[in-house]
């Protein structure tokens, strides 16, 4: 089944112009994190060409290169004819052992770190929303949570844990917080289908994000921030205790 696109700050993040130095590996970067955090759904047409290079405020010719890249990397397919295009393909998640083999990658002290980093940037989001954000915005945060609570893949799970987070970011009206949490989730994202296979700690999950919500819809700025942190900073508790039993 199709995934249901992300609307509002998320999805114009994503198609944001994109910084300037290495335009090619900019851009493939940009599509190529929102389509694993499932900011694209699968099978989702991208738009033209000239649109899209537009959009990301570069020429067509860096766009072509960049979707040929994506398309190297199965993220992305190109039908010819009619109704054709460039297509999102969602990409499977790695297999256990090869999560397992990434997570031995980094040193508790570097998962630790950057449990931080994460804590600092969703507990800022979640201040900022709780702040600026009106009701209606968080309707999109409303409904990946409840996804969240009903999916039963793993990946799935974390594919819309990772997109809570950027949506948060999104709904404190800030891009570069927005950009900083994608680039992040795409760093470890995986990393928590280690964790979120267990059903109790989806459901944990599930209800510590409708907290956070209800805390930004209050305006409760300083509870927003507090629930937030300690949100992601148990998940990087969860990855560091799995580490070490390694």
């Amino acid at each position: 089944m199709e995934q249901q696109q992300t609307d509002g700050g998320a999805r114009r993040a994503v198609f944001a112009p994109v910084d300037g130095g290495a335009r090619v590996d900019a851009v493939v970067r940009r599509i190529g994190d929102a389509i694993e955090l499932g900011l694209l759904a699968d099978g989702e047409q991208l738009p033209g060409e000239t649109e899209l290079a537009g959009q990301l405020g570069v020429s067509t010719v860096t766009l072509r290169e960049a979707l040929m890249a994506l398309r190297q990397q199965g993220l992305v397919v190109t039908r010819r004819g009619r109704g054709g295009g460039s297509f999102v393909s969602l990409p499977d998640t790695p297999g256990r052992e090869r999560l397992l083999e990434r997570l031995r990658g980094w040193s508790p002290e570097e998962l630790r770190d950057l449990g931080d980093h994460w804590a600092a940037l969703s507990g800022t989001a979640a201040h900022l929303a709780a702040r600026r954000t009106e009701d209606h915005d968080l309707d999109q945060l409303r409904r990946t949570t409840a996804e969240l609570r009903e999916a039963r893949d793993t990946s799935a799970r974390c594919r819309l844990y990772g997109r809570f987070q950027v949506e948060l970011a999104a709904a404190a009206q800030s891009a570069r917080l927005t950009r900083q949490q994608v680039a992040l989730q795409t760093e470890m994202g995986a990393l928590l289908c280690l964790v979120l296979g267990d059903d109790e700690y989806r459901e944990e999950v599930a209800d510590r994000h409708r907290s956070v919500i209800s805390a930004v819809q209050d305006g409760a700025d300083a509870s927003a921030r507090e629930l937030a942190e300690r949100c992601v900073r148990d998940s990087a508790a969860r990855l560091i205790a799995l580490r070490l039993a390694l």
